[in-house]
């Protein structure tokens, strides 16, 4: 599914190698377990590492876990998966991913645009310092409405067991999502309710200490000394 365009789908029965769905910009993925496993999906790998990487459209339904690096520069691509390695998310600029099985380490590491949905029944979710601001639950109704019609798609493309569980519970399967959602996503309607919306602060005043303000004054001061002597010049020189 390498740089695959708009109007190709593919279907896969078994699992994937790495770099599903490096540089697609259109068309859909589907992968899910051969006939008559026995196993859950949710708890198997089904494709490798860095997949969906510098992805710019499309959609991808992985009925299993993958590996580390998914959707790594995903830039448009839109993904439900059942669990994924560490980084997931690493460096997104757009598009959304959906994760319902557990995942790793150092979510969203570098991510600047689009959104992920972590499902963490067992609040295990553990984010880096810098992008644990950028975590909320799921109240705003665009979002609910967003998830929710990704894992019915989910469902649709692949039968998953663990994407029924929570649609079928979905009340309480809610609220054990969490929402991912770097600085420019979160003005959205998908992380804040119309009433929170908030109007732009005012610029704080730069208050200089008295240190610094005398600092600058002498350094005016010297500037205005220098630019005398070479206006001076200038004019001896013209005489």
């Amino acid at each position: 599914g390498a740089f695959l365009i708009q109007g190709v789908n593919l279907r896969i029965r078994g699992d994937c190698n790495d770099y599903v769905g490096k540089g697609m910009c259109g068309g859909s993925i589907v992968a899910v377990p051969p006939e008559g496993s026995t196993f859950e999906p949710h708890e198997n790998v089904i494709a490798g590492n860095t997949c969906l990487y510098g992805a710019t459209g499309g959609s991808v339904y992985l009925n299993g876990r993958v590996g580390e690096r998914f959707g790594v520069r995903n830039a448009g691509c839109q993904a439900v998966i059942e669990g994924s390695g560490d980084h997931l998310g690493e460096y997104m600029t757009n598009g959304v991913i959906v994760a319902i099985g557990q995942i790793g380490r150092n979510v969203g590491a570098g991510m600047s645009g689009g959104l992920l949905y972590v499902y963490d029944p067992d609040d295990s979710l553990r984010l880096h310092d810098d992008n644990k601001e950028n975590a909320f639950r799921i109240r705003a109704p665009a979002a609910e409405s967003h998830l929710h019609t990704l894992l019915e798609e989910h469902v649709e493309q692949t039968n998953s067991p663990r994407a029924k569980a929570i649609l079928n519970n979905w009340a309480q399967a809610l609220g054990h999502f969490w929402l991912v959602a770097p600085i420019s996503e979160q003005e959205s309607d998908k992380v804040r309710l119309p009433e929170e919306a908030r109007v732009a602060d005012p610029p704080t005043p730069l208050v200089a200490s008295s240190a610094l303000r005398n600092l600058l004054l002498k350094l005016s001061a010297v500037a205005r000394r220098s630019e005398e002597r070479r206006v001076g010049k200038e004019c001896r020189s013209r005489w």
